[in-house]
């Protein structure tokens, strides 16, 4: 075992220790009773430092693990960034559809910068301590970031049914007005939804451990240190899961039986076939973002004998395959980014070859 984490586990092993003597010395005073095991628990020593491990049981392999999370970075950070670019620079590309993927490639920037560089800092330089604000902070970005792309999928799905359904009105539905206020409801929806999770966090009294095996902060995941009863962060987490993310899959999943109906209604099979094209690249991307989530959450409720570093990679890769792969997709499927795109690359080669 390396050095560093030898000495986080040994940082653990003596909190528990100092804990376990702090208990016996209370027990053992002849003040002490029974009540007396309440009011330790609530002047118990509360962590605000946290160690995270990255994945246990694979410590040794933490420098090959690194290799995939630093490339899938890197591609979902030059993919993204150059999706943007492309779309805010190029005025043909200033509709509905084209601003609402680059708010999905602005979110997908967002969730791997948060995970990932930290994940690279655990496994190069065993760089895994963290503050209990700083943890927090963390947690409440990726989840923020995490509904908001749920939200901006629902929302490309609505263009798509306007598009298929009204196409003389798209223009004059989809204003820039109106997905401007999208926009800002997504991320109002993502911030009210998620805030009360901070005071729920703040109020804990982290005393069982300061261990965290993973590689970010999750709220369940460091809310179990706790000593307090988190009955509510758990009913309230599983609610705002329902009623944000699940409410969002159940509305796409509609959306796009309604949409499926009118296609097959055109009657031009090239217009058809057009129209089914342009949700191919969608659907792609719901299944990406989905996929995993919905995997990963089935693992951790029944997978009790699936291995910890398993639950942990699976959380990872929900956290680099959409971010890694929205831009591919979307550049192999959609003719006018492609064009773009090979536009702008060649035409900087050229410029460069003439100068020479």
């Amino acid at each position: 075992m390396p050095h560093c984490l030898r000495y986080q586990a040994e940082v653990g092993i003596l909190d528990k220790f100092l804990d376990e003597l702090n208990i016996i010395s209370r027990l053992s005073s002849p003040r002490s009773s029974a009540p007396s095991i309440t009011t330790i628990n609530h002047t118990a020593v509360s962590h605000t430092i946290f160690h995270l491990l990255g994945i246990p049981g694979l410590e040794d392999q933490h420098v090959w693990i690194s290799i995939p999370f630093f490339v899938s970075y890197v591609i979902a950070l030059l993919g993204n960034s150059l999706l943007i670019c492309i779309i805010l620079t190029k005025q043909s590309l200033h509709e509905p559809m084209y601003l609402f993927l680059c708010m999905l490639a602005g979110a997908d920037v967002v969730l791997s910068t948060c995970t990932v560089p930290q994940a690279l800092a655990i496994f190069w330089f065993c760089a895994g301590e963290t503050s209990l604000d700083r943890c927090i902070t963390q947690f409440f970005i990726i989840h923020c970031t995490f509904m908001s792309e749920s939200g901006i999928l629902l929302v490309m799905v609505f263009d798509h049914y306007i598009a298929i359904c009204y196409p003389l009105r798209y223009t004059t539905i989809l204003t820039r007005a109106l997905i401007g206020k999208i926009g800002v409801t997504i991320i109002l929806r993502s911030f009210c939804t998620l805030f009360p999770i901070v005071f729920l966090l703040k109020r804990l009294t982290f005393c069982q451990n300061n261990i965290v095996p993973h590689t970010f902060c999750e709220h369940i995941g460091l809310a179990k240190y706790a000593c307090n009863d988190i009955r509510v962060n758990i009913w309230y987490g599983f609610s705002i899961l329902i009623l944000t993310v699940v409410l969002d899959v159940v509305l796409i999943f509609v959306s796009y039986v309604l949409i499926l109906h009118a296609v097959f209604h055109i009657p031009s099979q090239d217009a058809r076939h057009k129209a089914l094209n342009t949700c191919g690249s969608h659907v792609c991307i719901i299944v990406l973002f989905y996929s995993p989530a919905i995997f990963t959450t089935l693992t951790q409720r029944f997978g009790r004998h699936i291995p910890p570093h398993t639950h942990i990679l699976l959380a990872n890769i929900c956290m680099l395959a959409p971010p890694m792969l929205n831009p591919i997709i979307y550049g192999i499927k959609t003719k006018q980014i492609r064009e773009q795109v090979v536009h702008m690359l060649f035409t900087k080669q050229k410029s460069l070859w003439l100068k020479n």
